[in-house]
């Protein structure tokens, strides 16, 4: 009778020892996965985030140099050449402006970058050396601003 209570509590503890294994396991795996789906998540937000920014200001630059075309160069084929530069680099910031709003965890970043892009649409229309100046502090303050709200979601 000894040998059978002992076998069975030995049964028992290896059950109990193999069940509590296996749920710590499963535990860990799930921390594993959790983490990795995290890390891909904040990849994927700094991919993101630095294309936008590297978008506006590839597109800030353009109009700037439009503004310098029209104003310095009078018209010719070099300002249509980079009044059409323009369209196009709008079009790459309006795409990664998508993956922004896609990806950004507040509506409070979707408008900083949708501030920042609506601030750059306006270099060009600059009607003096001195304001123009003045949008190109504003519109890098602005990129800036949006690249410092992003890092702190990451």
């Amino acid at each position: 009778m000894e040998t059978l209570a002992a076998s069975l509590i030995a049964v028992l503890g290896t059950l109990l020892g193999a069940g509590l294994t296996h749920r710590f396991q499963v535990r860990a795996t799930e921390r594993t996965e959790r983490f990795a789906r995290d890390e891909r998540a904040r990849a994927e937000r700094m991919d993101v985030y630095s294309a936008y920014a590297g978008a506006l200001v590839n597109y800030r630059r353009a109009l700037v140099d439009r503004w310098f075309r029209e104003h310095e160069d009078g018209p010719g084929e070099e300002v249509t050449a980079a009044r059409m530069n323009g369209y196009e680099l709008r079009s790459v910031v309006q795409e990664a402006l998508f993956r922004v709003q896609m990806v950004a965890p507040d509506d409070k970043l979707v408008e900083l970058a949708r501030e920042a892009l609506h601030h750059i649409d306006q270099l060009h229309k600059a009607p003096d050396r001195d304001e123009m100046d003045a949008r190109r502090d504003s519109t890098r303050a602005r990129i800036t601003g949006f690249v410092s709200a992003a890092k702190e979601t990451l």
